[in-house]
């Protein structure tokens, strides 16, 4: 089953009034980051090395609706922490849907069989699950036993009910190309709308560092793995465009655009992306998009940027080449991603002496929150 076409179409018009208006940098989605907590504690995510107090911490319903105003974004991706441990979560889904925003509901869905009757089946609302291959791979990515059945078993009763349902993977090293066909076979054959794939960002808070792939070690993976979906001749549907494929099978030179993926979470507007939590905050999308520096950010312009090929980042640069070039879009979606030859050259990197100052890891306990000292604080709630 494919993307809905009243999504195509909104998503569609929404890029063309921002191009035919000049306007160069606009967001495509908005993550909405409810909270940090989390009931896993995987070896890849940095997203839960918060003290209690703000692990404690949670985005009202209305400062999400004002968030989800203020940046426009015709899709909402709520992301976490585990996003169904939060209490006001089947308002703040209602609140968006109410509002044609297409919402994607980030979940590991351990808790989705106890809460899903808190939500109504909408060609606004996926759920999107979270599986990072069979269950073996899975369960070692999360650090749990068990937690890949409870995965699929949610998956066939949110299909069973009517609602929309993609998988969520990400893949890190040591993965080997032939277990994760397999796995893109056997997610096609649970009848979810699509996969959602990307290469793992190495959180610099993360509890292991061995897991991130390199970039290069990111495109040789994806190629191997294009190239058995090609020779078993399967049709394997990615909730991705074509072009960000190509991205990372190593046939495109983008740079990220991270203003296409803004972030609002509990310290407010997260400069300058998902990925990077140590940049600072604004108050506003406005003093956001205004005061970041956005030209310090990306491939070769930020050592924290030089591996990451995650689609938060690429996803936007890849529908603007769309846009821009729509017969070489044409072209991949009807053939799929180049798998040899050589690949597009990395881009330059011009960041020079400000590596060393920015690769500097910051003790998390050091850094002071705008939260815990401006009226952030006093917009969000705290529920134990």
């Amino acid at each position: 089953m494919a993307v809905p076409v009243i999504q195509q179409v909104k998503v569609a018009k929404y890029i063309l009034g921002k191009k035919l208006a000049g306007q160069k940098r606009y967001p495509l989605v908005l993550m909405l980051e409810p909270l940090f907590m989390c009931n896993l504690a995987c070896a890849g995510c940095g997203k839960i090395d918060y003290p209690k107090e703000i692990l404690q911490k949670r985005v009202s319903f209305e400062d999400a609706m004002r968030a989800a105003e203020e940046c426009g974004a015709p899709m909402v991706s709520i992301p976490g922490g585990e996003p169904l441990i939060h209490k006001e979560m089947p308002q703040i889904v209602a609140g968006l849907v109410e509002r044609k925003k297409f919402v994607y509901l980030c979940t590991n869905a351990i808790l989705l069989k106890k809460h899903i009757h808190e939500y109504t089946p909408s060609p606004y609302l996926t759920f999107s699950i979270h599986l990072d291959g069979m269950e073996k791979r899975h369960d070692e990515s999360v650090c749990q036993e068990g937690v890949f059945e409870k995965a699929v078993e949610a998956i066939k009763l949110a299909l069973g009910i009517g609602f929309r349902v993609t998988v969520n993977c990400t893949l890190f090293s040591g993965e080997a190309p032939q277990e994760v066909a397999d796995f893109f076979d056997y997610a096609m054959t649970l009848g979810v709308e699509g996969i959602t794939v990307s290469p793992g960002y190495s959180y610099q808070h993360a509890p292991r560092q061995d897991v991130f792939m390199g970039r290069t070690q990111s495109k040789q993976l994806f190629r191997d793995v294009f190239k058995i979906g090609k020779e078993r001749n399967t049709k394997w549907v990615f909730n991705q465009s074509p072009m960000f494929l190509d991205f990372i099978a190593g046939n495109q030179a983008y740079q990220c655009e991270p203003w296409g993926t803004v972030t609002y979470n509990v310290f407010g507007w997260q400069k300058p992306c998902y990925l990077l939590v140590d940049e600072g905050y604004a108050s506003s999308y406005k003093e956001l998009m205004e005061t970041t520096h956005w030209e310090n950010y990306g491939v070769g312009r930020n050592p924290k940027c030089d591996n990451c090929m995650a689609h938060c980042g690429f996803e936007g640069t890849a529908v603007n080449d769309t846009f821009a070039h729509p017969l070489k879009a044409l072209r991949v979606a009807l053939k799929g991603p180049r798998t040899d030859g050589p690949m597009a050259p990395d881009l330059p990197v011009t960041y020079g002496k400000r590596a060393d100052a920015t690769a500097v890891k910051i003790p998390i306990t050091s850094i002071k929150r705008p939260s815990e000292t401006t009226a952030a604080a006093e917009t969000t709630r705290v529920e134990l």
